[in-house]
C-alpha cells in the first residue's frame, strides 16, 4: 500500500469553521452523541464529492478476485458474476476474466458504481454475498477542470478499501503511466516555449 505520509490532506473541517461547539449530550442509546440537526442532508447522498468521477467512468471500481486454479472459487466467482448481473442490471459489469490482467495478479471481474445510492446498495450486499472472494473497492479521481484522471496509483493504494484479504497488485504500470504523463507535459511545455519565442 502507499505511504499516507507522502500525501497532503485538507482539514476535514474546511467549510465548517467558526461554528458553535458540539453538544456533549448523549443520544437515547446512552453511548453515541446527539448531533445538531440542520434539516438538510449532505449533498453526498446524491452526488459523490469531488474529485470522484461523477461522469462516464464512474466514481468507484470494484474488482472481485478469485484464484483461477481453484475450481471451487472459480465456480463461485462465475455464479456471483451472474447473480450481480441479474440483481443489479443497472450497474456496469465487465468480462469475467479467467487469467490475470493489468495490475491484477489473479483472475477477476469488475463492477462500476456511478451514484451514492448504487454504492450504498451494492457494497453492503457484496459484504454478505462475496463468499470466499476478496474485493478491491477503489475510487476514480479526476482533475475537475480537465476531467483527466488524477492519480490511479493513489486510487489503487492509499485511497482503496478491501473486502476480505488484500491481494498485492502489480503497481509498476501506474508508475510507467505517470512517467509518460510527465514526459508528455514536459514536451507540451517545450512546444509552448518555442511558440512563445517565435512571437
Amino acid at each position: 500500500m502507499a505511504d499516507p505520509s507522502v500525501y497532503s490532506y485538507p482539514s476535514p473541517l474546511e467549510g465548517y469553521e467558526g461554528l458553535p461547539a458540539l453538544p456533549e449530550e448523549k443520544a437515547e442509546d446512552g453511548k453515541s452523541y446527539k448531533n445538531p440537526q440542520t434539516g438538510i442532508l449532505s449533498k453526498s447522498y446524491e452526488r459523490f464529492p469531488e474529485p470522484l468521477d461523477n461522469g462516464i467512468r464512474g466514481a468507484f471500481d470494484i474488482h472481485i478476485y478469485y484464484f483461477q486454479k481453484n475450481a471451487n472459487q472459480k465456480k463461485f466467482a462465475r455464479e456471483l458474476w451472474e447473480r450481480i448481473r441479474r440483481e443489479f442490471p443497472e450497474l456496469r459489469i465487465y468480462r469475467f476474466w479467467e487469467e490475470p490482467i493489468g495490475p491484477h495478479p489473479v483472475a477477476m471481474f469488475e463492477v462500476n458504481l456511478f451514484t451514492p445510492a448504487q454504492f450504498g446498495a451494492f457494497i453492503p450486499w457484496l459484504v454478505i454475498h462475496r463468499g470466499p472472494l476478496s474485493a478491491l473497492v477503489h475510487p476514480n479521481t479526476i482533475d475537475v477542470a480537465t476531467g483527466e484522471h488524477q492519480d490511479e496509483y493513489r486510487d489503487h493504494t492509499q485511497r482503496a478499501t478491501w473486502l476480505g484479504n488484500p491481494i498485492a497488485l502489480d503497481l509498476g504500470m501506474f508508475h510507467e503511466f505517470r512517467r509518460k504523463k510527465l514526459a508528455e507535459a514536459e514536451e507540451k511545455k517545450k512546444v509552448l516555449v518555442t511558440d512563445l519565442k517565435k512571437e
